[in-house]
């Protein structure tokens, strides 16, 4: 057994031995190893580094490249652009104006003068120059108003002309027409005027008369009292209004409706027989216009029928037995005992004329 622990001794000091130089081989191949990691690591920092660089440079050629790319597509589409709008020029100009390109831009190119142009109602100056040289500005700005002039003047029309008799005929049939009803209007205002002046002349004469009746027929009905008609604007006779005064003896108011009712009603009858006197008729209706009549009042309105009854013919509808008595004939309705009504008439004078 003390032989065995001392080999065993032996050997773990070998194994010993072997571990250390082992250990020692390992941490030589460590440092080695970072050695070479460091530079590794180094190598590709700097790989890295220029691999960025590289990068950029070919970012910043590829944006290079496209700007170029854009600018030589500008250009192409720019130079497109031109070419389609030097066509469409040269095509514009043998349509509207008949000429060729060539001839154009000889005649009226930028190497040859503008022509000075006057504006409306300027007078020319002899020693103004006619022309002046071409500046590509200013020609452009006069373009520009040109157009917008033409754009206000609108498309043309082909069928202005046609269009333009056709309204003046119209106008000339409108000028007639216009014409024919200013002298219509002429012809009624002055057949209104000579209406106007006719009726105020008449209504006036009327007027004048029917208050002359008026002043005599009212102190008859109301003796001691007066009466008279007055105008309410005597300037103007046809828009006038007529007012009424009446003042039975006795009483100071002059105002019909301070008046009883048989006062206004004797008063209307007075403005009647006025009218009738100053304008006869060969009949009057009337329908009880003495029914609020009293007994002397009454009697004062039948000498007044008496003497219209002279010149004309009243037919007078009333339940007042005088004034049945002063009729020539009387018509009426009765009940016979049958209860049927009928109409009767009697005639109370013979002299009565049909």
């Amino acid at each position: 057994r003390e032989r065995a622990r001392v080999r065993q001794a032996r050997l773990a000091h070998a194994v010993r031995a072997g571990a250390e130089q082992a250990l020692t081989a390992l941490e030589g191949s460590l440092a080695r190893a970072a050695d070479e990691r460091a530079a590794a690591e180094a190598a590709r920092t700097e790989r890295e580094a220029a691999l960025t660089q590289v990068r950029a440079e070919v970012e910043q050629r590829t944006k290079e490249l496209a700007e170029l790319t854009d600018v030589a597509h500008r250009d192409e589409v720019a130079r497109a652009q031109q070419l389609l709008r030097i066509e469409q020029l040269q095509t514009r100009a043998v349509e509207d104006l008949g000429l060729d390109p060539a001839v154009l831009l000889e005649e009226y190119g930028p190497h040859r003068g503008v022509p000075v142009v006057l504006a409306p109602g300027a007078e020319p100056d002899p020693e103004a120059p006619t022309e002046v040289p071409y500046v590509r500005e200013q020609q452009e700005k006069r373009l520009r108003g040109a157009e917008r002039a033409l754009s206000l003047l609108g498309r043309v029309n082909p069928l202005a002309l046609e269009e333009f008799a056709a309204l003046e005929e119209r106008h000339k049939f409108l000028v007639e027409q216009l014409a024919d009803l200013k002298r219509s209007r002429a012809d009624l205002l002055e057949i209104v005027r000579e209406i106007d002046e006719r009726v105020e002349q008449v209504f006036t004469d009327a007027y004048r008369d029917t208050a002359a009746a008026f002043d005599v027929v009212f102190p008859r009905l109301f003796p001691g009292g007066e009466g008279r008609l007055v105008l309410t604007d005597p300037a103007n006779m046809l828009t006038t209004g007529i007012e009424v005064e009446a003042r039975p003896a006795g009483k100071k108011v002059k105002r019909l409706s301070l008046l009883s009712g048989g006062e206004r009603s004797l008063t209307a009858v007075a403005l009647l027989v006025a009218i009738f006197k100053a304008r006869p008729s060969p009949f009057y209706v009337m329908d009880e216009v003495e029914a609020a009549l009293d007994d002397a009042n009454l009697g004062r309105l039948l000498e007044i029928f008496r003497e219209l009854q002279e010149d004309s013919q009243l037919i007078v509808v009333t339940h007042q037995k005088r004034t049945m008595e002063i009729a020539d004939a009387l018509y009426g309705v009765t009940m016979r005992g049958d209860g049927v009504t009928t109409v009767i008439s009697q005639r109370m004078r013979e002299d009565v004329s049909a």
